[in-house]
């Protein structure tokens, strides 16, 4: 395993809409050793998530993951999942407040709209569908990584600018409130 560099905003690359995935391509011990690169980049990083085009490879795959971590001590664990050529659909209009940062947008935070129920439809690593729903902070966590895969950053949807705010200031100012509203909607819908 290796830890790969993570492109920054600005880099072109983040602006791919990456490519899917054969069953074949997945099934080659090179693609498995880059899903665990993927992995422990994430790891290293502290991240919650990260997509193959974060790390310069424009392939359809993220991978997920909450543990304990200090960045986020508010978000429920969701084990570690990587989904490959994933596809959301939203499971109705509902819709929540997420304070989003980004480990290719260092020292950044904002308020970005995502839906609260999606179905998920994606392969795992080893090529087994994944057909499941999700809801809460982990479909908002779905949402961010698969973003990344159509050539977005949570930059393009943060609804306001003016919530646009460093990781200090999030912590000193924001970070209490939010708490509050993303408790209540895990308590009300799950993780």
């Amino acid at each position: 395993m290796a830890i790969r560099k993570i492109a920054q905003v600005g880099h072109p690359v983040l602006r791919q809409v990456a490519r899917p995935v054969t069953r074949e391509e997945l099934a080659t011990p090179s693609m498995q050793r880059f899903i665990d690169d993927l992995i422990e980049t994430m790891h290293d990083a502290d991240g919650a998530g990260l997509a193959a085009i974060q790390i310069y490879e424009p392939v359809q795959i993220c991978a997920i993951e909450v543990r304990d971590n200090p960045r986020y001590p508010y978000k429920p664990p969701i084990p570690l999942t990587v989904l490959v050529n994933p596809v959301l659909t939203p499971l109705g209009d509902e819709q929540f407040d997420n304070y989003e940062g980004c480990l290719s947008v260092p020292n950044l935070r904002g308020v970005v709209k995502r839906h609260v129920h999606l179905h998920v439809h994606a392969w795992d690593r080893h090529g087994n569908v994944i057909d499941e729903d999700v809801a809460g902070l982990k479909a908002g966590t779905y949402q961010h990584e698969v973003d990344h895969l159509l050539g977005k950053v949570f930059l393009d949807r943060v609804t306001d600018p003016t919530t646009l705010t460093t990781w200090t200031e999030f912590e000193r100012h924001h970070k209490a409130a939010f708490v509050a509203r993303v408790t209540a909607l895990v308590a009300r819908v799950g993780s």
